[in-house]
């Protein structure tokens, strides 16, 4: 599978100029993620990050994200993700192959285990979003692992950068790979196996990055 690399593009809402990045993956890709839109296991085509503003008032992301999909003549299943960072500070690393770009958005950041109760409904977008490539087919295990990965390689890079938090209430992952062809795929992502490590190292170069831009 050749390499996957967001496309930068920017779109007008509201007299605004946004942007957002796109991962034209086409067929044969299968998607493991947290996105609001198309989150989950399964096929996915594309992958959407788009920026929105902050205070964003709309109720209804996963329409809005599947708006802006159509909009770029992105067909079939996708996934979604929103953010009111800045998307073209987007930052991208690579690792024999794992590509792991991220958006960074940090103004509203704390640690996941905190004393205040859940609070219904969506929260606004923040973010920090990361979206992997892995150019080797793995397994629905995982694909979950390498998303548990992702999500330990980020923490470490936000205390790396001087930063008191685990992320924001709104962090997203998403991780693509080759979808099997007759075998299983890769059994594990953990970050001591082989593909693992290699998306550990370039989420935690990415979001370092990121992270040390803000602070």
């Amino acid at each position: 599978m050749p390499e996957q690399r967001g496309e930068l593009l920017a779109r007008h809402e509201d007299g605004a100029e946004l942007h957002h990045l796109v991962w034209r993956l086409g067929p044969g890709w299968r998607v493991c993620s947290s996105a609001v839109l198309g989150g989950g296991i399964g096929p996915r085509s594309w992958i959407l990050n788009a920026q929105v503003p902050g205070g964003y008032p709309r109720m209804d992301p996963d329409r809005h994200l599947a708006e802006i999909a159509a909009a770029e003549g992105l067909a079939g299943p996708g996934a979604g993700l929103m953010t009111a960072a800045d998307v073209t500070a987007y930052t991208r690393r690579t690792d024999e192959a794992v590509t792991a770009t991220a958006t960074c958005g940090l103004g509203v950041r704390g640690w996941a285990a905190a004393p205040a109760e859940g609070e219904p409904g969506p929260h606004l977008p923040g973010t920090v979003n990361i979206v992997v490539t892995v150019p080797v087919a793995l397994s629905d295990a995982a694909l979950v692992n390498a998303v548990a990965t992702a999500t330990e390689a980020k923490v470490q890079a936000l205390l790396d950068a001087g930063l008191d938090c685990s992320g924001t209430p709104t962090d997203s992952v998403c991780v693509a790979a080759p979808a099997p062809d007759g075998g299983g795929g890769e059994p594990f992502a953990g970050p001591r196996s082989r593909w693992g490590a290699r998306l550990a190292r370039a989420v935690h170069a990415a979001v370092l990055d990121g992270a040390l831009r803000q602070s």
